[in-house]
C-alpha cells in the first residue's frame, strides 16, 4: 500500500494520467492526493480528467486556485433571468476576465457542453468542487505531510492551519528560502518549478521543510507524481 501526490495537471490527457498510475502500479489499495488545478489551459480543460478523479474512491482531491476561479464564475451557467443578469456586476466580470486570462476558455467550453448534454453530471461536478477541501494531511512512512495547493502565506509555526485563508493556501508562491514546519513536510504545487530557474525546469524541488511538485504540465512538461513512502518521483510522458 503506497501513497502518492500530484498537482497542477491542467488538462493533462486522461489516458496519459492513467498510464502514469499504471506504470507505478497504482491500485485500489493505494491512495493518491491531487493538489488542485486539474482544470484549464490544455485539451478539454481537464473536465474528463476531473470526472475520472471524482469516480475514484482512493483519490483525494484538494481545490486549487483554478477550480476556485471556476466556482467564482458559476453564474455563467445560470439560466438567464433578471436575477442572473444582476450578477453580471463589475466584480462578476472581473472574476470572468481573470479566469479567461488564466486559461479557462477551454474548460468553459467543455463545461457548457456538459451542462447542455448531461446536466446532472455538471451539477455533481460543480458540487464536488465546492465541497473540496483546501488542506489535507497524512502520515506515511513515519513522516507527517501537509497538503495545500500553493503554500502557506506569512507562515508562522504558531499559526493554526485554520488561521490561513483560501487566498493564503491557494495563491501563495513561496521563495526557495522560505521554511515551514520542522516536523511536517508541506507538499504543494501552483508555482511551476521552472519559475525558480532553468535548472529546475520540469523537476520537483525538495527543500528541508517543503516539496513543490508542480513540474510544469501547464506549459506542456510532464507532470510529477511523488510517492510519499520514499519521496521517489515519477514523471509522466
Amino acid at each position: 500500500m503506497s501513497t502518492f501526490a500530484i498537482s497542477d495537471l491542467h488538462g493533462y490527457p486522461l489516458e496519459k494520467f492513467i498510464a502514469l498510475l499504471d506504470r507505478v502500479g497504482f491500485s485500489g489499495e493505494d491512495t493518491l492526493y491531487v493538489l488542485g488545478d486539474v482544470i484549464d489551459r490544455n485539451g478539454d480543460g481537464g473536465v474528463g480528467l476531473l470526472r475520472y478523479i471524482m469516480a475514484q474512491p482512493n483519490i483525494e482531491f484538494l481545490i486549487g486556485n483554478h477550480e476556485d476561479m471556476l466556482i467564482n464564475c458559476a453564474y455563467l451557467f445560470d439560466e438567464i433571468t433578471d436575477e442572473s443578469l444582476d450578477r453580471l456586476s463589475p466584480m462578476g466580470m472581473a472574476y470572468y476576465d481573470r479566469w479567461m486570462r488564466n486559461g479557462g476558455g477551454v474548460t468553459l467550453e467543455s463545461l457548457k457542453k456538459l451542462h447542455r448534454e448531461e446536466p446532472y453530471a455538471f451539477r455533481d461536478l460543480m458540487q464536488f468542487l465546492k465541497d473540496a477541501p483546501a488542506c489535507g494531511g497524512d502520515t506515511v512512512g513515519g513522516r507527517d505531510f501537509l497538503f495545500v495547493h500553493g503554500g502557506l502565506k506569512d507562515f508562522s509555526p504558531e499559526k493554526k492551519i485554520s488561521d490561513y485563508t483560501y487566498f493564503d493556501v491557494l495563491w501563495t508562491r513561496p521563495k526557495l528560502s522560505d521554511e515551514y514546519f520542522d516536523d511536517i513536510i508541506t507538499v504543494f504545487g501552483h508555482t511551476p518549478t521552472l519559475y525558480y530557474g532553468d535548472e529546475y525546469r520540469g523537476k520537483v524541488i525538495k527543500t528541508r521543510t517543503w516539496i513543490n511538485i508542480d513540474a510544469g504540465a501547464a506549459d506542456g512538461l510532464p507532470p510529477a507524481l511523488l510517492r510519499l513512502d520514499d519521496l521517489e518521483v515519477f514523471y509522466g510522458e
